[in-house]
């Protein structure tokens, strides 16, 4: 395996939005009905196994901001703006495509914002307890499905069968784990994948329209990672190894991965949302596929949950695993939930894992390119 045929088994990744715009117009054509989804919180399992395909929306570029800013406050995060923007100005071609919308209250601001999206597109709002322990927590989560089943049937016409729930739950483990798998094989010293492009083959898991398309291509990718690191003499890339936490990153507000890997360090594991978060949490396949997929989606490691210790859990193993040698929290302007929860992150990575440790609160403008590039100079510095 040469260096040009890892790059042909990671090309597939780099056109998948293209691929998914003619896909979802062929399941469209065919009478197919189509959700915009927003947050890992949306039972991908659940919506696929009511015959409707989940894509997730755009919300990560600075464009649309400005004409979100004539509705919502300037202070919400770029985030919420970003993809209120994009719904209003109809320039995202995946919520063109959306015949629904499956939100979900992980904020307050992405809830007024549901609010006024409301009036573009039918939409469901799944509501999230507040904290994941106990079964009143549980029991609340698995009713949220149930309302969110109930909202998809007269829209795909089909109802959920338990057998149906239970084969989109074996695809998506497999998803999953092989995704962990390909991300820890791209993070080996010897390994050519940067984090800009493991950020593709991350994030082209949220717009398949054919989940075993996906899989192929990253079995694919897998198997030309495993083939090319079995080469003797490999030369090891150096640098400092970054985990990067915190807000979702995409194409267009990945400017500090973009920084680091300029800088000449690596981020080799990213445990925000368009990244690795959740990604070792599988459905239990057996028993009730209900509460099995409910329990696992009420554990997703998230700030919006009191209190939230799945994610220095994550953070703890995701360190190890990774060969971590700083770890960067990056959050967005006006996240209150992740800014509030940076204290508890920079006390678990400097006292208990001794690592140098970055907290960045940012925009997606390009405003502080250079005040970011001086601070992570300084963490580089620390970290070597």
């Amino acid at each position: 395996m040469t260096l040009n045929n890892l790059d042909a088994c990671i090309a597939p990744f780099k056109a998948f939005s293209e691929q998914s715009i003619a896909d979802l117009d062929a399941w469209q054509e065919q009478g197919g009905k189509i959700a915009g989804i927003y947050c890992v919180y949306a039972p991908g399992e659940l919506i696929r196994a009511a015959g409707v395909v989940p894509v997730s929306l755009c919300g990560k570029k600075q464009a649309p901001i400005q004409d979100a800013e004539r509705d919502l406050p300037a202070g919400f995060c770029p985030l919420i703006k970003s993809s209120y923007g994009y719904a209003i100005t109809d320039t995202c071609p995946f919520f063109s495509f959306s015949d629904i919308l499956v939100a979900e209250t992980t904020c307050d601001g992405k809830k007024k914002m549901y609010e006024l999206m409301g009036a573009l597109k039918p939409l469901h709002l799944m509501h999230l307890p507040h904290t994941q322990a106990g079964q009143v927590a549980l029991d609340y989560w698995i009713a949220a499905f149930k309302g969110l089943e109930d909202f998809l049937a007269p829209v795909s016409g089909l109802s959920v069968t338990p057998e149906a729930l239970r084969f989109q739950i074996r695809e998506q483990n497999q998803i999953r784990r092989v995704l962990l798998e390909v991300a820890l094989l791209a993070s080996d010293p010897r390994s050519p994948m940067t984090a800009r492009e493991m950020l593709v083959v991350q994030e082209s898991k949220s717009f398949s329209v054919f989940p075993e398309k996906y899989l192929q291509h990253l079995t694919r990718l897998k198997s030309g990672l495993e083939y090319f690191l079995a080469r003797p003499d490999l030369p090891e890339h150096g640098g400092v190894r970054i985990l990067l936490t915190g807000c979702p990153v995409g194409k267009g507000s990945d400017k500090v991965i973009n920084i680091i890997e300029d800088l000449g360090a690596r981020v080799v594991c990213m445990e925000n949302c368009s990244g690795l978060k959740g990604m070792s949490l599988a459905v239990d396949e057996t028993g009730d596929p209900y509460e099995a997929l409910a329990r696992r989606y009420l554990q997703i490691p998230c700030s919006c949950m009191t209190p939230n210790p799945n994610r220095m859990s994550d953070l703890r193993q995701m360190a190890v695993q990774f060969k971590a040698d700083a770890v960067v929290d990056l959050t967005w302007l006006g996240c209150h939930t992740y800014n509030g929860e940076s204290l508890a992150i920079r006390t678990l990575v400097e006292e208990e894992l001794n690592l140098p440790f970055l907290h960045i609160e940012t925009d997606y403008s390009d405003s502080d390119l250079e005040q970011l590039k001086t601070r992570i100079e300084a963490l580089m510095e620390l970290s070597q």
